[in-house]
């Protein structure tokens, strides 16, 4: 089928056009790239042909040079994008640019300057409450409701989607064992999770206000935090997670601009405590998101966690963590931390669907309490689009391969 006679309601259609870094087949030059349908489009080399002035920021090993450009640009390239991709006229020109996306290599499409992660589902924060303090008066901790809690994590760690993930080793400690043991984890785990990635930078010592959040974002895509569990519960008091999750981070190859998730956006959870001012959205357009993930475990689905339930936005996690006077820099990473609901079948990560290992997953490939070697997962999704078609966001998978 050629790329423009993309089918009716693909998400992949000319209302996304997600961003990733490609090499053609048979190359090892990379470049920018926009996904239509099954198709990749050379940015660069369609710029130019058409004599577009944003040539010079597509024409890239990757997206850092775009994403600094600013909200402008990034306005005015997806509307020539558009362009290129629909209208009659452009199609001779653009055609031949286009490869297949079986016979290309996806890359990690942007670097990655800084990397945080946040903690801003209820449910899940409830749900591990539960699980390790049964006995506390109230499942959430003090602070929970106040402030998106968060930690920086390693950037050199993140890893395109396809990657495999080696499981890790460090030590560890139940809570009846007489010394800690060193060893390949036993608990390894995933946490669903949106990753947003920041354009412009801002300047050290000037925090970023809730209103100027688009002005920085430059799009999101889906996130795998994988965790090794029992490291994580060894080492993480009283400063929090540290090789637990430092070894692996897996991210989408394609970024999904927010100008395309504009249809998808919603209101958060109300609130049930009173915000201070730098956190308080009540007058700022809806922060959430309706994204509907979906989390397989080879192929079997387990979980499928909604995004629109995130009780702290984007642009509440972007404030709070500049709030100090930390500055942004371009390729900055955050993911939202894991994606859980209400039910049982919304939980995103293992630790929650097992119940901490207690009431193992039955899989058509044998029971699961946390992940073995060989294990694929995949996380994909996909939001409410414009006429009711749906935008997809593009999967991430890993595979577990042994400790060496």
């Amino acid at each position: 089928m050629p790329p423009f006679d993309v089918p009716e309601g693909d998400p992949f259609g000319p209302h996304n056009l997600p961003y990733g870094v490609f090499s053609p087949a048979g190359s090892s030059e990379r470049t920018v790239g926009v996904r239509l349908g099954d198709h990749v489009l050379d940015a660069g080399a369609a710029a130019h042909a058409l004599g577009s002035p944003y040539a010079s920021l597509l024409a890239r090993p990757t997206l850092n040079p775009l994403l600094a450009a600013g909200r402008t640009a990034w306005s005015d390239v997806r509307r020539a994008l558009t362009a290129w991709v629909t209208v009659p006229a452009h199609r001779e020109t653009v055609e031949p640019l286009f490869h297949p996306l079986s016979e290309v290599t996806l890359h990690l499409p942007f670097e990655v300057a800084d990397y945080v992660d946040f903690y801003a589902s209820e449910n899940h924060a409830r749900n591990v409450g539960r699980m390790f303090r049964p006995d506390a008066p109230d499942s959430l901790t003090p602070n929970w409701k106040h402030l998106p809690i968060g930690y920086h994590g390693r950037s050199g760690t993140v890893v395109v989607s396809g990657t495999d993930v080696v499981r890790p080793s460090g030590q560890r400690k139940a809570p009846a064992d007489a010394a800690p043991v060193f060893g390949p984890s036993v608990r390894l785990d995933i946490e669903a999770e949106v990753g947003f990635v920041v354009g412009v930078p801002s300047e050290l010592g000037r925090p970023v206000p809730l209103g100027d959040y688009r002005d920085h974002v430059f799009g999101l895509c889906l996130l795998n935090d994988w965790s090794a569990r029992d490291v994580q519960a060894w080492e993480y008091v009283p400063l929090g997670p540290f090789l637990g999750k430092s070894f692996t981070t897996s991210v989408s190859a394609w970024i999904t601009p927010l100008d395309a998730l504009d249809e998808a956006r919603v209101a958060p959870p109300e609130r049930t405590h009173e915000l201070l001012p730098y956190l308080d959205d009540a007058e700022e357009e809806p922060g959430g998101y309706d994204l509907r993930i979906t989390v397989a475990i080879n192929g079997h689905v387990v979980s499928d966690p909604p995004f629109s339930t995130m009780y702290w936005t984007a642009a509440q996690q972007l404030a709070h963590m500049t709030v100090n006077g930390a500055s942004l820099r371009t390729g900055d990473l955050y993911g939202s931390g894991t994606v859980s609901g209400p039910s049982e079948r919304e939980r995103g990560s293992l630790l929650e669907l097992t119940w901490n290992g207690r009431d193992p997953l039955e899989l058509p490939d044998g029971k699961r309490t946390f992940l073995e070697d060989g294990d694929v997962v995949t996380l994909s999704a996909w939001a409410p689009g414009p006429d009711g078609v749906r935008v997809g966001l593009g999967e991430v998978t890993g595979r577990v391969v042994p400790a060496p």
